[in-house]
């Protein structure tokens, strides 16, 4: 079987595996015909996401994809690639911190197991990095805080221990929930099968009922009277 690993370009290698997951066949290839190839690894049971990469243009966990013939591989995009398919996720994971992604108000009421279920999806986020590497907003705005970002603003907004939710919808609405195309490529890359696009949508309802606006629909009203006349 050959496969196509982009390194500083295409290279092209060939294994006698069958059924083997791309992280196997990374392995062997290191193992036994380049040593030189990098790549990450850590659990290998598609739960920490550290190996996740591209192959024939998709985001996947290496750990749980199975290889085919002629497969292209390639690191995550919109990173800084260190060497072949190993990349510096810590700018996407700033952004969490830009969105006040935590919480940070917690009222003493107790949950039930509704409160609990309401969010339970979102916790199980890997911080693999493949929906901000299939994101197109992200790959043309780097201020963009993203879908890993948004998602987790939202298990908190959505957690009814906290307290400051006007606080942490305030501070997504520039390069925030309104600057997403809601284009769903997130959620058809995400392992965990987390719908950034829904819980995007979710905010934007969350900040309508609190007052928000799509400040780019805000600038398209203001550009016409009150008679509906344009404004010059």
């Amino acid at each position: 079987m050959k496969i196509k690993i982009k390194r500083e370009e295409f290279v092209e290698y060939e294994v006698a595996m069958q059924n083997a997951t791309l992280l196997e066949v990374l392995g062997e290839i290191k193992t036994k015909q380049d040593a030189t190839l990098t790549y990450s690894s850590g659990c290998r049971s598609s739960i920490c996401g550290s190996c996740s990469v591209r192959v024939n243009g998709k985001e996947v966990l290496a750990c749980g994809y199975k290889v085919q013939e002629g497969d292209l591989v390639e690191p995550l995009r919109n990173v800084t690639v260190l060497r072949d398919l190993v990349v510096d996720m810590e700018r996407a994971y700033s952004l969490n911190v830009k969105a006040k992604a935590w919480q940070t108000h917690e009222s003493s009421i107790s949950l039930t197991p509704e409160d609990e279920k309401r969010n339970e999806v979102q916790s199980d986020c890997i911080l693999c990095g493949s929906c901000y590497s299939a994101c197109p907003v992200y790959a043309v705005n780097e201020e963009f805080l993203g879908p890993f970002a948004l998602t987790r603003v939202w298990r908190y907004v959505s957690d009814a221990r906290e307290d400051g939710v006007q606080t942490k919808i305030e501070n997504i609405q520039t390069n925030g929930v309104w600057d997403c195309t809601l284009c769903n490529e997130c959620t058809m890359v995400c392992p965990q099968e987390i719908s950034s696009k829904a819980d995007i949508e979710k905010l934007r309802s969350k900040s309508v009922m609190l007052g928000f606006t799509d400040p780019s629909f805000s600038n398209f009203s203001g550009s016409f009277g009150f008679d509906g006349s344009p404004s010059f």
